[in-house]
This record gives structure tokens, C-alpha cells and sequence, in this order.
């Protein structure tokens, strides 16, 4: 009996393996595959535009991934309808337009400025990097002046440069315009800020660490008055001879001393009385926490729909503290949003610029 299951076990095996079993794909499966095949490309094409569109930062970037732009060039070599489908599939950048005897996609002139803008970031920050920082304050001085710009970049030099960095950028200016900062800034800004302006370029603040409480307190109470008063008149404090005088000459060591006995008199800070006056609050934040005022400024530049002056804030605040308080803004970047610097540029910014700019901050 285990003779004839022994042989019956055994012939059996040979069986199956002299006539394996054919499975047929059922037709649902068949679908599938066909599915599949028919997609593969048009997905692997989705995925090259994306590629290619990040890379031009058309989805709000910051700089442009040129070893993308490389690669895509090279994939696409002698299929110009690759380019025609990457045009067409992005119609606000894009627009279809007739003419001649056939069909285009023109590029929109605001995307034309974008792209240029982003290929010149990476060139900028190179040429202002090697710039002495004097030359580079008094260009960013002088842009604000003549472009007709808010006055932020002006309140920012003047207020978070030490007294001899001020002073070389005003003999800067001298160098480059034949002319003085000061007067400039008198003759071009025609609006209420301009007092504080003059008095806040024309500085030369003690740098030492002596600090008189007394004087603090002094102060801090006729800054109250002088908000309580522009609050009951409806003047503004930005042409308050007491608030100009204070903010333009006194150190930054007895300002912070002034900045935080008024919160401990008044429960709120001298930025937050200041508010809707933004030369004011600008002034005050730069000299009591650049480090913040400057964390602020970076992560301005990633927010989605960053203007052009937001996104080169970006490269102003790293090429100029880099050697100066970088470390301060990381320490404090990190307090306000949670993430480090070095991770919020490497997710933002792209190519060469990118590198330059985590290589100006340090790990």
C-alpha cells in the first residue's frame, strides 16, 4: 500500500512538472497593465515639468536649480514638443497667442522679470558678498532714496550698524555720490519720518556699556506722556521732538533700559503704543532686538506671496550678518518659529544660490 502512494506521489509530481499549470491573466488585470503602460509616460512627463517649473521657481522659490534646468535641457534635446506641452501647461505664465499663420505660447513679460530676477539672485549675493560692507550699506542707502522705496532698509542700516560701521557707510556715500547721506535723506523723503531719518543716519552712538536707570525711567515716562498725548490729539509721534531725540541719540543699552521700564509702567511695549506708525516700530524693534527684527525679515522671504523686496531682504540680511550676529539671528530664528535657519533656506532656496547662502550662514 505505501508502495502503490509512494508511486502514485510520485508519478503524479512528474506530471506537474511535465505539464506545468497556465494561468491566464484575467481581463480586468489585462485593463490595468494597459492602464498602467498607456500612463507611465504621461506621468513621467507631469513629473519633468514639475521639476522643470520648481526649477525656474514658478512655484515661488527663491533662486533657480540650475543643475535642473541643465538636465531638463539635456532630456529634451531635439523635442521641441516636450517644451510646447511644458508651455501649454502652464497658462499663467503662458499665454496662447495667434498670429502668421499659426499658434504660440508667449511668455508673460511679469514672468519674464521673475526669471530674470531669480537667475540674478545667485550674482547678486556674490557681488555684494564681496563688497565692502561700507560700499554696500551706502548702495542699499542710496537704492531706497532714488527708487522711492519704504524707508525699512534706511531704519535698518542706521539702527542695527555699530557707530563706526555708520559712520564708514556715510563716508561711503560721500565716496560714491559727492554728496552727504544726511542731505539726501533731508531733500528726497518728503514725508512726516523724515526728522527721525536725518537724526537716525546722522548718529554716533556711545558703544560703551554704561547704563543709567535713572535716565531710563525718566525717559520712559515722557515717552508715556508724549503717547498719550499724540493719542488725544491725534498727532503723530513720528514728529515728536522728544521721540526723535530719544530713538536718534541716545545708546542702545540705555534704549533697551528705556524700552523695558516703559513696558513695566505701561503693560505694553513702546512697539505696540507705536502702532500704525511704522517707522516708529521699525526703529524701536532694530534697536532693541535686531536679531529678531532680522529673523523676521528671512522668514518674510519665504512666505507665499513675498513681494520683490520681501524675497531680497533675504539675501541683504545673510550677506551682511553673516559676520556680524548670524549666530544671535539662528539662536533666535529658532525661538520665534520653530526650525532652524539653515533647514528653512535648504527648503526654500534653490542651486547656487542656495549653497551660497547656507555657506554665508554656517551650520
Amino acid at each position: 500500500m505505501q508502495h502503490l502512494v509512494g508511486q502514485a506521489s510520485s508519478n503524479s509530481s512528474s506530471a506537474a512538472s511535465a505539464s506545468p499549470v497556465r494561468l491566464r491573466p484575467s481581463p480586468s488585470s489585462r485593463r490595468d497593465q494597459q492602464h498602467r503602460e498607456r500612463d507611465a509616460p504621461a506621468a513621467a512627463m507631469a513629473d519633468e515639468h514639475q521639476e522643470l517649473a520648481r526649477a525656474f521657481s514658478g512655484m515661488g522659490g527663491l533662486g533657480v536649480d540650475e543643475a535642473a534646468v541643465v538636465s531638463a535641457v539635456g532630456r529634451w534635446r531635439r523635442q521641441p514638443e516636450k517644451r510646447t506641452q511644458f508651455r501649454r501647461s502652464f497658462p499663467g505664465f503662458f499665454t496662447a497667442t495667434s498670429g502668421g499663420g499659426g499658434v504660440m505660447e508667449r511668455c508673460e513679460d511679469e514672468y519674464v522679470r521673475q526669471l530674470e530676477a531669480e537667475f540674478a539672485r545667485f550674482k547678486d549675493a556674490a557681488v555684494l558678498w564681496a563688497m565692502h560692507p561700507w560700499e554696500r550699506d551706502a548702495r542699499w542707502a542710496h537704492h531706497v532714496l532714488h527708487k522711492a522705496h519704504p524707508p525699512a532698509v534706511l531704519v535698518e542700516v542706521a539702527c542695527t550698524r555699530a557707530a563706526d560701521d555708520l559712520l564708514g557707510a556715510r563716508r561711503a556715500y560721500h565716496a560714491l555720490y559727492h554728496r552727504s547721506l544726511e542731505e539726501d535723506v533731508a531733500y528726497r523723503v518728503r514725508d512726516a519720518s523724515a526728522a527721525l531719518l536725518v537724526g537716525l543716519v546722522s548718529a554716533y552712538r556711545y558703544e560703551g556699556t554704561r547704563v543709567s536707570e535713572e535716565l531710563a525711567k525718566e525717559e520712559a515716562k515722557a515717552l508715556a506722556a508724549a503717547v498719550k498725548s499724540a493719542s488725544a490729539t491725534g498727532a503723530k509721534l513720528v514728529q515728536n521732538d522728544l521721540v526723535v531725540r530719544v530713538l536718534a541719540t541716545r545708546s542702545k543699552p540705555q534704549l533697551r533700559a528705556t524700552f523695558r521700564i516703559y513696558k513695566e509702567l505701561n503693560g505694553k511695549t513702546l512697539e505696540e503704543d507705536f502702532a500704525g506708525e511704522l517707522c516708529l516700530q521699525e526703529a524701536v524693534k532694530c534697536l532693541d532686538s535686531p536679531a529678531r527684527y532680522f529673523g523676521e525679515l528671512i522668514n518674510g522671504a519665504f512666505k507665499d506671496g513675498a513681494d520683490k523686496q520681501a524675497k531680497a531682504a533675504l539675501t541683504r540680511v545673510v550677506v551682511s550678518r553673516s559676520e556680524a550676529d548670524m549666530e544671535e539671528i539662528k539662536d533666535a530664528y529658532a525661538k520665534q518659529f520653530g526650525a532652524k535657519l539653515t533647514d528653512a533656506v535648504a527648503k526654500n532656496a534653490h542651486g547656487h544660490y542656495k549653497d551660497a547662502l547656507l555657506a554665508m550662514i554656517g551650520k
